[in-house]
């Protein structure tokens, strides 16, 4: 039973097979945080695999699955929403913005049959811990993205780093009690133009937000020229099981994969 609610049952694929075979899938109970300098490509990352998980959900209904099938909740205080879901139709969809808006009716229909409807996004530049925790009862969602987490209001602490870690254990409690749950926070400045990030280079707070993440994941990027496109994945951090199909010797793997910007999707290079 445990092997088969563990490894053998998947969860939450990714469309990066790199983090297929290096973290596996993401279950309930499970709680990390990918962290980048700005103007890396987070919020693509995001787009690339939210979409992929979103197809998941809607194969499990069309599959009549009898578990519960909640959307992804998205909670977006950084970037302007709108930009993001005309993102989110790229990633799904895999098309420039020229195509996408080609045919706009028919890339709209596109987008809901392959699952777009089970992504929804709750936009604001002040998100409060309250708000999230009333979405969540109401929706009981299949996966949550924190986007991002350090600006999440309703948290106090003598110190910055103290208000910080409040966040991180209440963002692992959401996890535990609905479903997997993925946040996004900054890279320091030590982390600018390096290629493999380590949790030394996380903003703020570095301890209490790596104490509560099972998985912690940088992504790299360098100032070389012929690297413009390319991207570095450093799993820092990794207490999950995986999956059968997973690599125990890169469980704390490094990987380069590509960034396509023009349809919001990360790439695998070699898998």
């Amino acid at each position: 039973e445990l092997y088969n609610d563990s490894i053998k049952t998947p969860g939450l694929r990714w469309r990066l097979q790199t983090l297929n075979r290096m973290l596996g899938s993401l279950r309930r109970g499970d709680f990390g945080f990918i962290f980048a300098r700005p103007e890396t490509g987070k919020t693509t990352f995001l787009v690339s695999e939210v979409s992929n998980f979103a197809q998941q959900l809607h194969a499990r209904v069309a599959n009549n699955d009898d578990e519960h099938v909640g959307p992804v909740l998205w909670f977006n205080n950084e970037e302007q929403g709108n930009k993001v879901q005309l993102r989110l139709y790229q990633a799904m969809l895999g098309v420039d913005m020229a195509q996408l808006f080609s045919d706009v009716s028919g890339n709209q229909q596109k987008f809901k049959d392959l699952g777009g409807e089970y992504i929804k996004i709750f936009d604001s530049a002040s998100i409060h811990r309250k708000q999230v925790e009333q979405l969540c009862r109401e929706h009981k969602p299949s996966m949550v993205i924190f986007d991002q987490i350090d600006k999440v209001k309703g948290f106090e602490g003598d110190r910055e780093d103290l208000r910080l870690g409040l966040i991180y254990v209440w963002g692992r409690e959401i996890a535990k009690e609905y479903c997997p749950a993925i946040a996004v926070c900054q890279a320091d400045a030590s982390g600018e133009g390096k290629r493999w990030l380590t949790m030394e280079n996380v903003a703020n707070a570095k301890t209490s937000k790596a104490a509560e993440a099972d998985w912690i994941l940088g992504i790299g990027k360098t100032h070389d020229v012929s690297e413009e496109y390319m991207r570095h994945l450093h799993l820092s951090k990794n207490k999950l099981a995986g999956d059968v199909d997973s690599d125990p010797e890169q469980r704390h793997g490094r990987s380069t994969v590509r960034i396509r910007p023009d349809i919001a999707r990360y790439e695998d290079i070699e898998c």
